[in-house]
């Protein structure tokens, strides 16, 4: 492959990311001059890419919607079959993928023609996902709205309902996507409280760019998603449950795998578990299931909360028999 060839794939490549490259960025980039650029981008257009240029101090290029597909050659059915793929991805995510789904189907949006755009909304719309557990769903429009943001760095305006309610409107600086627990966050930088602020994407409303770029922030922490699972931990409930279970200690083990925590042995028949937990709920359903007698030590929420539980239960089957 030529330097030239190799080079417009590269450039190609680029300008699919949802963002305007000022020619300069890309000639350093690539390591060659602003007329260079000027001129292969000439070549993008002769060869079909729909690339746009706009003049101004914020301006640059930008790879437009159009009739061109990104250089894999795909035809029809196989970009509508990656892209319902990609939705499907940042619907239910997934280890490792869950952001980068994000990305790639805003760079496959921003290039589908408009037959195919036409197809996959029409797809989506006719599907309902099945879920597991009861999480309000995220509108995938608006994760790639975030999503070109943050690629863009390009300041993004929005409502957003708080835990409470509340219904604020926010500008911020958007750094980062995390998936976590089947839920999408959206880690920003907001102007008006001049802090670093995280989003529930569920939450989120009309979010629109403002066209305007900022500089990089230096990001609280190195690892975007640590951030985000630290705050969430730091702001729910925590419990540290003490409990004696009738199981022998092995097979209480066996049967909690993860959710262990401290597994005691008190006698050949019993054991003392400790371990943290941050709802009563998951608690009482976890020792629950365990199939055996136990007694609850700690907290004592978790006592409150099994007493409701049984006679709830109790009153349940009561009615069951009359």
């Amino acid at each position: 492959m030529s330097d030239m060839s190799a080079r417009l794939l590269t450039l190609l490549s680029l300008l699919q990311t949802p963002r305007e490259w000022p020619g300069s960025e890309l000639a350093g980039r690539l390591g060659v001059s602003p007329r260079t650029i000027r001129r292969d981008v000439d070549r993008l257009r002769e060869l079909g890419y729909p690339v746009q240029a706009t003049m101004g101090a914020v301006g640059g290029y930008r790879l437009a919607a159009g009739a061109a597909m990104p250089p894999l050659l795909l035809d029809d059915e196989e970009a509508v079959a990656i892209a319902v793929g990609l939705r499907t991805a940042a619907a239910h995510p997934v280890e490792g993928i869950d952001e980068a789904s994000v990305r790639a189907l805003a760079k496959l949006e921003q290039v589908l023609p408009s037959r195919l755009r036409h197809r996959v909304g029409a797809l989506a719309t006719a599907t309902v996902p099945m879920l597991a557990g009861a999480e309000p769903p995220v509108d995938l429009r608006t994760l790639v709205v975030l999503a070109g943001a943050v690629a863009n760095r390009e300041r993004l305006r929005f409502a957003y309902r708080s835990g409470d309610g509340a219904e604020t409107r926010r500008l911020t600086e958007p750094y980062r996507l995390v998936a976590a627990a089947r839920r999408w966050y959206l880690l920003a930088f907001d102007d008006d409280r001049d802090d670093w602020r995280f989003f529930r994407a569920d939450r989120i409303g009309d979010p629109h760019p403002t066209g305007v770029r900022f500089p990089a922030r230096v990001p609280p922490e190195q690892d975007p998603a640590e951030f985000v699972a630290a705050k969430l931990y730091s702001s729910a409930p925590v419990y540290e449950v003490v409990a004696t279970l009738r199981l022998p200690a092995g097979q209480a083990a066996r049967r909690l795998g993860a959710a262990a925590g401290s597994v005691e042995p008190v006698d050949d028949h019993s054991c003392r578990v400790r371990g943290p937990a941050d709802t009563l709920e998951w608690l009482a359903s976890r020792l629950l299931m365990l199939g055996c007698e136990f007694e609850v030590h700690e907290p004592p929420e978790l006592r409150a909360y099994l007493r409701a539980l049984a006679a709830r239960a109790a009153r349940a089957s009561s009615r069951e028999r009359q």
